[in-house]
């Protein structure tokens, strides 16, 4: 039926006024479809009439901006004229009502304008000048005028967000840019007349704004930058101002214009004053405002300005001006917000001096060295914590803020020390030592902790092995006052930072190692006093004997008075497994028993419990210690590389003779873990907690868990017959990847193989849908198989037809992951066509569904982010059975309107043709792909195309 006016007047009321969230969401989905109808065009003016409520003449308004923007083809040429004459006069109607509605019509307008230049409306800026400089029926000129601004204001910001085709934009553009001949002067009138309004000039400003973005080059908008500096000491227009002048120079083709920027650098210096006044005041608008004028210039042309060196002097004062942002009064972010905004700068200047050829990189260190050593004083400072009380009273918010504040200081000073070198790091030592040493004046805190923070933030990246500062840093450490959470943390993590130092110079574990273990008792210090450990512990561990029985006695103490939370555990757990793989299997054995005993006690008395979400979450927990520490408890000693760091990994010494001990404990508690399983065998999160710890254990020891096989074969087996879980078939999966082509171990990996295949089987039988997450492991074992044993595949007790048949329905699942996993399976596959006869002959007689599905994947039925994936299968079976890919191709393509009803059947042809002509390139089956894909959804040629 026809949309008429009278039906839209009720959805408008939902829309804004009805508190039913599914009746706004019913209206607003109606009304949507209302302003792509043909009939918008009748009834939106009716909307726009005088004694319609604003909500009601904003749709109209809406309504035609849509049609002309995104249906612009519909309109007549012989109708651009009248439309352009009615929207004229709607502006000037509403130039004197509602705000929101006279924007929308200066944006339908705009869009129009930008639909007809430059050949249907040539001069159309100049015309709408014109036409609102005119006498307006009844209008105020200051209305006029403001409507006229606003008008100019939405036209480049349209231009930005318009769906023009690209040829278009250029040509737009271009006509847009030869425009501005006649907006220039006009806003240069406006803001200079003593006369002009306020609220004209701060519409000048936004105009400037929006027009500079296009482009327009900075020699042609220099008066008009210099008056929007004239306008910053004006309150009600300094936002719009700084706004128009961080636009204007910050436009890539700006630095083009050397001798403008040369002279907005002294207008820049001279808003130091109206700084600091600022920053007296405690006006932080203000400090923000200018300080984002000031590092917009030096960020964008730190080069040009620097290649000047007739004007170095005042490019140093400019470089002192942003030094002077960066370590503005107060603490981030409650007392200032301006200096993070520097931060980028100081990247940026030391980008260009170091690009600079030797000779004049010497000359720009000589003047800028000491500017940045300067600033590695004024970031520590910045990066002090407040006084306790004050840190006390601030919100979580402002400390998370804080905190990224401190974490952006620490990457600035990592990057700083590239340009100043070990020296920056004998500065911070000898500031460290005077503070420790000099017992006449005291110290805070805050002081001490910001120095330790700028050497944790290199030493945590950088190489600082050779430095000679280092032995001294850490003989300071004892001294340090630790009085403070946030110093503790800081002491924690300065350790953990030179964990690798620490390993070349083992002497000093003793130095260090008691402060971390004092820490790991204190709840507050858990994420750093935990983390340092297992740093210390993976880095350290062949110089930590000494110190292993203290270490674990410690890590006992936490972990039984629950001081930590779960991850903190897991974390302690994995420094453990590192601390336990460097001593005697004996001892190994001896703080194991010792170390995970009392779990097991505790295990066992849960596995006795009737389940409830209680004693659950407390066996994930324990299996979580558990596999965390078989994750890192490895006693293959290895070279994790060589003095150069060239060698792969080398193992220096065979394991010890005997089983591994992991395999001894997980042998004791098999039974245990049985147990456990048969009473919670329906919870998949407890089924995949104990899957990790095989899992975990499978990938450390590798060949070394060889004698637990049998019996995780057949506990997996039994688990997953009796209720499939994903997990379990990640787990084969890593056994397959082990143990399948070793011939001891290929009986049971079979037979589980097999099971689990026969009952993964059964699921599709009765509708996989609800099992994506099992779909997904089982492709991706089946892949695994074809790809360490494809062998497995010529067992007469393995349907392979119907697994082929899964792989084809998996193709067609909306899960994105299974999509892949199964696309993987396949690519697998068809290369052991000619080595594997069951392959061979499932490929032969059911190719054409495999390819089918394919084809209707890449036809619109798959996500685009998957052609990809597709073009892989499709370029395997070329390569590996084209004689019958031909065929497939040429039947499948056959009924119309398959894969997609917008493509031709010469399309298709040209498609086919291109497949079978690629089989050594992927790259070009890829384009391929992508180009047929778009085809099908016909978004060929389109914006999304572009974006593809």
């Amino acid at each position: 039926c026809l949309i008429n006016t009278a039906f839209s007047f009720p959805a408008l009321h939902q829309l804004y006024y009805d508190p039913n969230i599914e009746n706004k969401n019913l209206a607003q989905k109606w009304l949507m479809q209302a302003q792509v109808s043909p009939q918008a065009w009748q009834f939106c003016w009716a909307l726009l009439s005088p004694e319609k409520v604003p909500e009601i003449q904003y749709f109209g308004a809406s309504a035609l901006h849509t049609k002309i923007s995104r249906y612009w083809s519909d309109i007549p040429t012989d109708q651009y004229e009248s439309l352009k004459s009615q929207l004229f006069s709607q502006i000037a109607c509403f130039s004197s009502g509602s705000k929101m509605v006279l924007t929308r019509l200066c944006v339908a307008l705009a869009s129009l304008a930008l639909n007809t230049m430059p050949e249907a409306w040539p001069g159309a800026v100049a015309e709408m000048v014109r036409v609102f400089q005119e006498d307006g029926g009844g209008v105020d000129g200051r209305a006029r005028c403001l409507a006229l601004l606003e008008l100019l204001t939405v036209l480049p910001e349209e231009f930005q967000t318009s769906r023009l085709p690209q040829y278009r934009k250029g040509q737009v553009r271009g006509a847009l840019g030869r425009e501005w001949g006649s907006v220039c002067p006009l806003l240069q009138q406006l803001l200079r007349r003593t006369d002009s309004p306020g609220a004209v000039k701060a519409r000048v400003l936004r105009c400037l704004s929006s027009w500079v973005l296009l482009d327009v080059p900075l020699s042609e908008s220099e008066g008009l930058v210099h008056d929007c500096f004239s306008a910053l000491p004006d309150p009600e227009l300094f936002d719009t101002a700084v706004e128009a002048i961080v636009n204007a120079i910050s436009q890539p083709d700006s630095q083009r214009y050397v001798n403008t920027l040369l002279k907005l650098v002294p207008q820049v210096l001279a808003l130091q004053e109206q700084l600091r006044e600022a920053v007296q005041n405690g006006d932080m608008e203000t400090c923000h405002g200018i300080c984002r004028i000031v590092v917009t210039l030096g960020e964008n042309h730190s080069r040009t300005l620097l290649e000047q060196v007739d004007h170095w002097q005042s490019f140093l004062a400019l470089v002192n001006m942003i030094m002077f942002c960066t370590g503005i009064p107060g603490h981030y972010p409650v007392n200032e917000t301006t200096s993070s905004l520097t931060l980028t700068f100081w990247y940026t200047l030391q980008d260009e001096i170091m690009s600079f050829e030797s000779d004049k990189q010497a000359v720009y260190l000589q003047v800028y060295r000491p500017v940045y050593f300067q600033l590695v004083d004024v970031l520590l400072h910045k990066a002090q914590f407040p006084s306790d009380q004050e840190y006390a009273s601030w919100s979580s918010d402002e400390k998370e803020q804080f905190r990224i504040y401190r974490l952006d200081i620490s990457d600035t000073l990592m990057y700083v020390y590239e340009m100043l070198g070990s020296e920056l790091l004998s500065n911070l030592y000898d500031k460290l030592g005077r503070l420790l040493t000099n017992a006449e004046q005291p110290t805070s805190w805050q002081h001490t902790e910001a120095l330790l923070y700028g050497f944790q933030s290199i030493a945590e990246t950088i190489d600082v092995n050779y430095s000679d500062v280092i032995p001294g840093l850490i003989g300071l450490i004892p001294r340090i006052n630790i009085n403070n959470v946030q110093l503790a943390d800081t002491v924690m993590f300065t350790i953990g930072a030179l964990a690798e130092w620490l390993a070349d110079h083992p002497v000093m574990l003793s130095s260090v190692l008691p402060l971390v273990l004092q820490a790991l008792g204190n709840p507050d210090l858990s994420v750093s006093s935990v983390s340092t450990l297992k740093k210390i512990c993976r880095e350290c561990k062949y110089d930590l004997p000494p110190y292993a029985t203290n270490i674990v006695a410690v890590s006992q103490e936490v972990l039984i008075k629950q001081i930590h939370k779960t991850s903190q555990c897991m974390w302690l757990m994995q420094a453990l497994g590192f601390l336990l793989s460097a001593l005697p299997v004996e001892d190994i054995l001896r703080n194991l028993h010792s170390l995970i005993t009392p779990y097991i006690q505790q295990l066992e008395k849960l596995a006795d419990e009737t389940p409830n979400p209680s004693n659950k979450l407390a066996i994930i927990h324990i299996l979580g210690l558990l596999s965390n520490l078989f994750t890192t408890l490895d006693i293959s000693k290895q070279d994790d590389e060589s003095a150069d760091g060239s060698a792969p990994p080398v193992k220096t010494a065979p394991p010890p003779p005997g089983p591994n001990p992991v395999v001894v404990v997980l042998q004791q508690v098999f039974a245990l873990i049985q147990t456990v399983l048969s009473k919670w065998l329906n919870d998949s999160q407890v089924v995949e907690a104990v899957c990790a710890i095989f899992e975990k254990s499978v990938k450390t020891l590798l060949h070394d868990f060889a004698p637990m096989v049998s019996q995780l074969s057949e506990m997996l087996g039994q688990m997953y017959s009796t209720i499939p879980q994903a997990s379990a078939l990640d787990l084969t999966r890593q056994m397959v990847h082990i143990f399948a082509s070793e011939t001891d171990h290929f009986p049971p990996i079979k037979a589980l193989f097999e099971l689990v295949t026969s009952v993964t089987l059964s699921i599709f039988q009765q509708g996989p849908r609800d099992h994506p997450d099992i779909v997904d492991s089982f492709m991706q074992l089946q892949a695994q198989a074809l790809k360490r044993k494809p062998d497995l595949f010529l067992s007469e007790s393995l349907d392979v037809k119907a697994v082929f048949h899964c792989g084809v329905l998996s193709l067609k699942f909306p899960e994105a992951p299974t999509v892949k996993s199964t696309c993987l399976f396949f690519t697998e596959l068809l290369p052991h066509c000619s080595d594997v006869p069951p392959l061979a002959r499932v490929v032969q007689e059911d190719g054409k569904l495999l390819v089918q599905a394919v084809l209707e994947g890449i036809g619109g039925g798959a996500s685009r982010s998957l052609m990809d994936q597709f073009a892989d299968v499709l370029f395997c079976l070329n390569k590996h059975c084209f004689s019958l890919l031909a065929v497939w191709l040429k039947e499948a393509l056959q009924p119309p309107g398959f894969p997609s009803s917008r493509i031709t059947a010469e399309q298709k042809d040209n498609f086919s043709h291109q497949i079978l002509r690629e089989r050594v390139n992927k790259r070009r089956v890829k384009d391929i792909v992508k180009e047929f894909t778009l085809l099908c959804r016909g978004l060929h040629g389109t914006e999304y195309a572009a974006e593809y």
